[in-house]
């Protein structure tokens, strides 16, 4: 289903990121389809097909597309994915003439919108939510993997630069096995537990294992979403009471209220596999794009020009920080970033 949404302040993810029900299945094959997607293989492209990825035979490109086809982007919940959607749809209008619509859905739900043709393409997907319902359709080859993006994702727990100060233990994760140091981090709903501040329980996520598999006296509330998460951690910073967090780089949010990543030990399982016995870090996502197969049909150009658009975390960090902390609308911050990077642009037209 599409999930209408208000996009006036938006959040930066590691992703809408799947719920961890859903994580706790995700196969290796996800990450290895998007190694095999960057190294590209043998695989070649002539004039009019694209290139071959994951198993798939390369579709036939439209070349001859006269730009009046509507093209249509899945924009995701998190303010890269805002801005980036604005930089496809002023870059597509401009050079290649086709009018481009925005739709607003879930992650959970794009794939199969992809398979079926109602969407066309998305450029940031987080490897370690892709579960195996979702993988099919690349597998099945009706939805392309169009390689990686260029930017590196990394979720994690997170706390407050001044709860280093208060409690000096939390230099390591194993800090938070103190009860002390977990009372500081209590709400009157957690008891004697600290609270981990989870953001949207949609998103993908195994801190509720982690915190049982390591034996911390801590318990997840959901916060409900970013900006709920940004005003809770802005509004106790005024007090300088400590909290711990699920967040993700890159965001500008993470430089802006100064949170420090807590290195958790390496997982002595595969999460992704057997999530319920998680009990280490979340992996880093080399993040990628994924278009309709029938988009080469559609328009072949467009098909190209999705695989040529990259950018770097740089990139990201470079307008995430005006939308996040200074409230730049994200359609201006794509403007800018364009400006800024003519000659890049120019070089997925050609």
């Amino acid at each position: 289903m599409l999930i209408s949404r208000t996009f006036g302040a938006f959040i930066t993810k590691g992703e809408n990121m799947r719920s961890s029900r859903k994580l706790l299945v995700v196969g290796l094959v996800a990450i290895s389809s998007v190694i095999g997607a960057a190294c590209g293989g043998s695989d070649t492209a002539s004039d009019t097909t694209a290139a071959a990825t994951d198993g798939c035979v390369a579709p036939e490109l439209n070349l001859d597309a006269t730009g009046t086809e509507t093209i249509k982007i899945a924009r995701n919940n998190w303010s890269a994915s805002a801005v980036e959607v604005e930089i496809v749809k002023q870059l597509i209008e401009k050079n290649l003439g086709n009018p481009v619509e925005i739709v607003d859905i879930d992650e959970n739900a794009m794939f199969a919108g992809m398979s079926s043709g109602d969407i066309d393409a998305n450029v940031e997907v987080w490897p370690s939510g892709v579960v195996p319902d979702e993988q099919a359709f690349i597998d099945d080859c009706s939805v392309t993997n169009m390689g990686d993006l260029g930017a590196v994702g990394k979720i994690g727990w997170f706390v407050s630069d001044y709860a280093l100060t208060q409690f000096p233990q939390l230099s390591s994760w194993e800090g938070l096995k103190d009860p002390e140091v977990a009372k500081a981090f209590a709400t009157a709903a957690t008891g004697s537990n600290g609270r981990f501040l989870g953001m949207d329980p949609s998103f993908s996520q195994y801190d509720e294992a982690i915190i049982a598999n390591l034996g911390l006296p801590f318990q997840v509330q959901f916060s409900g979403s970013e900006a709920a998460t940004q005003a809770e951690i802005s509004a106790l910073s005024v007090e300088q009471k400590p909290v711990l967090l699920y967040y993700w780089s890159p965001s500008g949010a993470v430089g802006k209220y100064n949170l420090k990543n807590i290195a958790l030990p390496a997982p002595t399982v595969d999460c992704a596999v057997d999530g319920a016995k998680c009990d280490g870090d979340y992996p880093e996502d080399l993040l990628f794009k994924i278009a309709s197969t029938k988009l080469a049909a559609k328009d072949g150009k467009v098909f190209n020009f999705f695989q040529k658009f990259a950018l770097t975390t740089e990139d990201q960090l470079s307008f995430l920080g005006p939308v996040d902390i200074d409230k730049v609308d994200p359609a201006v911050a794509a403007t800018d970033w364009i400006a800024a990077n003519e000659a890049t642009g120019s070089t997925w037209f050609s």
